[in-house]
């Protein structure tokens, strides 16, 4: 008996792009904490890197990779700074939530 293994195509990836960045969107409206906020932007992100990777495949184009290496960079130095700010508050104040730190603007 041959065993039938589907590879996966380039919308197989974009569905994949599309459920990861609705979840980070329901993380991001539904909780209120802050560390879990920032977890769900960061799977948007990667769900955006993603279909930038597949299409980049698709097309051959080296264009979306390229534009995949400048997000990481720029999402890790967002984890270092916005990380260490939101440990430094839930430290503090371990029930903080996202409307207590809006305060926090002046």
């Amino acid at each position: 008996m041959l065993a039938v293994v589907a590879t996966p195509t380039t919308t197989w990836y974009l569905l994949l792009a599309a459920l990861l960045f609705s979840i980070g969107v329901v993380g991001v409206l539904v909780r209120r904490n802050p560390l879990v906020m920032f977890m769900c932007i960061e799977l948007m992100l990667n769900a955006v890197n993603l279909s930038f990777v597949a299409l980049a495949k698709k097309l051959g184009d080296i264009g979306g990779q390229t534009t995949v290496f400048f997000v990481m960079v720029v999402a890790a130095a967002e984890v270092v700074v916005g990380l260490g700010i939101i440990v430094s508050i839930l430290r503090r104040r371990p029930t903080a939530t996202a409307d207590d730190i809006a305060e926090l603007k002046g």
